[in-house]
């Protein structure tokens, strides 16, 4: 199972030149709720809710939503191996939050503060 990271997510409705390879999205991807706020934010931000609306919808129904449980609520309270935003925070305290329950699952980002944290935290990446 792969953790898709909003930076993964953008990259591929936004085409930009570091994407997913088509291959990517046959994986089995999880989420954290976030990415679909997230991910909304940015396509509204940039005026983009009409003509990348069904992409959009399109790719966040290929992925598994986490909701804000308390426990991962609680961990992305908790320091981290190297300062991190509240949101890369959260996503990275899902990831835990998996593994944490025998989930065997890697993680798929742009964000370099969040692949230095994932190596920190010795969750393995997905090669994207």
């Amino acid at each position: 199972m792969i953790y898709l990271d909003t930076s993964v997510a953008l990259a591929e409705l936004l085409s930009e030149t570091r994407k997913p390879a088509p291959s990517f999205w046959s994986h089995a991807l999880v989420s954290s709720r976030l990415l679909e706020y997230e991910t909304w934010t940015r396509i509204h931000a940039r005026g983009l809710a009409v003509s990348h609306g069904e992409p959009t919808r399109e790719l966040l129904s290929r992925v598994s939503l986490l909701e804000l449980a308390p426990e991962v609520l609680t961990r992305a309270l908790e320091p981290f191996p190297l300062p991190v935003r509240t949101l890369d925070a959260m996503h990275l305290a899902s990831v835990e939050f998996l593994r944490g329950r025998g989930q065997q699952v890697s993680l798929a980002t742009f964000n370099e503060r969040m692949v230095e944290a994932a190596r920190r935290l010795g969750i393995p990446l997905a090669i994207v």
